[in-house]
C-alpha cells in the first residue's frame, strides 16, 4: 500500500452512486467550470466532460444516476432547476452534450435552502430538499414523471441524509425542532410518514452521519456523552450505541462503510476523513489505522464488499485515478444472532466503551 501526502484537489463534492458504477462532480476552475461523469465499473476509471454553451455557476450540483446520466442542480434567479445530461455523438473530438430538462422548484421565499440529497439506492430518482426557517419540504426531482413533486413535508429545519435501505424506501433527515437536533425517518412508501430514529436522551443532539443497509450499521454524532462524540448502533436492534474512546476525535468524518457484512455490523470497514487524511476503522477495533491521503484526493470514497477502500484522485499529470487500500487484518467479529431488519427504533446510551 503506498500513499502520499494529502492533497485534496476539489472544492466542489464528488458524489458516488449508490451502486459504485458512476460519480460525477463540477470540474475546471473560476468561470470555466462543467460537470464530469467519471466511469468506475470497468478495469480503469476513466472521466468524460459534459460541458454546455455556458459555463456552470460554482453553487450548481451534480449527482451520477445507475443509467451514466448526470443530474445536475442550477439555481436560476428565484428558480431551482433541474436537467439530466449525457454524452452523444461518440467519444473524443465530436462529444457533445445532451441536457434533459426535469422542471424547477420555486421556493416561497429567497430565504429557502435548496441542496440535493445522496444518490437514491434504486439508482433512479434523485430527492432534494427545501429548507425554510421552520418547515422542510422533500422533494423528488427525477425518476418521476411530470417534473419535481413533494415526497414529503416536515416541521423544522431538515439536514443531512441517510439512505436506510436498498429500495429507496427509508431516508433518515436530521430535523431541528423547538431547540433539539434528532433524526427522523420519512417512510416514502406511506406517503412521506415521519417517525422517530434517534433519541438517545432526551436533551441530547443526535444526528445520524451514514448507514449500511446489509449490516444495519449506523454511524452517529451526538452530545449525550456531555460533548459531540462519533458513535455506532445497529439499525432495528436493542443493542445500545456506543461511544469508543478511539473516536473522539472530534473533526472525524465518515465517508464510506463497507457493505456485504450481514448480521456482522462489528466486521465493517469504515473510513474517515482526519487532519492528517484518513482513519480506517471497525467496530470490533479499539484502535484506528491513520494514514496520509493519496496526492489528489476528492474526498470520498467507495468500500468493496471484500474490505477495499477505493478513492478516486485527480491531478494535473493523471486527471482520473483511482487509488486503492486494503484494510487492516481485523480482530475476529462477534457474530449477531439476532436479525436485523430495516426498521426506525429509537436507540439509547450505553455506558462509554
Amino acid at each position: 500500500m503506498t500513499v502520499c501526502a494529502i492533497e485534496m484537489t476539489t472544492a466542489a463534492a464528488f458524489t458516488i452512486a449508490a451502486d459504485g458504477a458512476y460519480a460525477a462532480r463540477l470540474a475546471g476552475e473560476g468561470q470555466a467550470r462543467y460537470p464530469e461523469r467519471w466511469t468506475l465499473a470497468g478495469p480503469e476509471p476513466y472521466a468524460v466532460p459534459l460541458p454546455l454553451a455556458q459555463p456552470e455557476e460554482a453553487d450548481s450540483e451534480v449527482l451520477p444516476l445507475a443509467d451514466g446520466r448526470v443530474l445536475i442542480h442550477r439555481r436560476v434567479a428565484d428558480r431551482h432547476a433541474f436537467a439530466l445530461l449525457y454524452p452523444t455523438g461518440g467519444a473524443g473530438a465530436g462529444s457533445r452534450t445532451g441536457e434533459l430538462p426535469l422542471g424547477a422548484i420555486v421556493p416561497a421565499s429567497q430565504d429557502v435552502r435548496v441542496f440535493l440529497l445522496p444518490p437514491s439506492p434504486d439508482g433512479h430518482g434523485a430527492f432534494a430538499l427545501a429548507v425554510a426557517a421552520e418547515e422542510t419540504v422533500l422533494w423528488q426531482v427525477a425518476g418521476v414523471p411530470g417534473g419535481p413533486r413533494r415526497a414529503a413535508v416536515l416541521r423544522g429545519r431538515c439536514s443531512g441524509g441517510v439512505w436506510l435501505d436498498r429500495a429507496g424506501r427509508l431516508l433518515a433527515l436530521d430535523r431541528e425542532l423547538e431547540g433539539r437536533t434528532k433524526s427522523v425517518v420519512v417512510d416514502l412508501a406511506r406517503g412521506g410518514e415521519v417517525t422517530p430514529l434517534l433519541q438517545i436522551t432526551e436533551h441530547s443532539d443526535d444526528r445520524l452521519l451514514l448507514a449500511e443497509p446489509d449490516s444495519g450499521l449506523l454511524l452517529i454524532r451526538s452530545d449525550a456523552p456531555g460533548e459531540p462524540r462519533l458513535g455506532w448502533g445497529v439499525l432495528g436492534s436493542e443493542r445500545p450505541v456506543r461511544f469508543p474512546e478511539c473516536l473522539r476525535a472530534a473533526d472525524a468524518v465518515p465517508f464510506a462503510v463497507q457493505p456485504g457484512q450481514a448480521l456482522m455490523p462489528e466486521s465493517c470497514g469504515v473510513a474517515l476523513r482526519v487532519p492528517e487524511g484518513i482513519a480506517l476503522w471497525r467496530p470490533a477495533d479499539r484502535q484506528v489505522f491513520r494514514i496520509s491521503a493519496p496526492m489528489g484526493w476528492l474526498g470520498a470514497g467507495l468500500w468493496t464488499p471484500q474490505g477495499v477502500l477505493r478513492l478516486p484522485c485527480a491531478t494535473p499529470e493523471v486527471p482520473c485515478a483511482v487509488v486503492t487500500l486494503a484494510q487492516p487484518v481485523p480482530t475476529p467479529p462477534v457474530r449477531i444472532t439476532t436479525p436485523v431488519t430495516p426498521r426506525p427504533v429509537p436507540l439509547q446510551q450505553a455506558p462509554l466503551s
